[in-house]
């Protein structure tokens, strides 16, 4: 397993709404951090669909439909969506 190096603001994932059944098992409320190195558990079809914003968010990138250090994504299952909140902020110096 890669090495996260902590570069980057740190993102903290939680899971908004779960329409229908996700076959990962996400759940509503689930909290997790994510990050370019580490998809700290988030599902593989959904972490490499929301990467190149994620890369974008985590070095401090924005996007113009995007609104200061908050975003929503969806996984690709327009069936069986999970909508996940990604929340940024700086890391803190040891």
């Amino acid at each position: 397993m890669a090495k996260d190096p902590g570069i980057g603001y740190r993102v903290i994932a939680e899971v908004v709404s779960v329409k229908g059944f996700c076959s990962a098992g996400h759940e509503q409320g689930q909290r997790f951090e994510v990050s370019c190195h580490d998809p700290g558990g988030l599902c593989g079809f959904f972490y490499h669909d929301i990467f190149p914003s994620l890369q974008c968010f985590q070095f401090g990138g924005s996007m113009p439909w995007w609104a200061g250090d908050a975003i929503e994504l969806s996984c690709p299952d327009a069936d069986n969506l999970v909508t996940i909140r990604l929340v940024r902020s700086p890391r803190q110096n040891p």
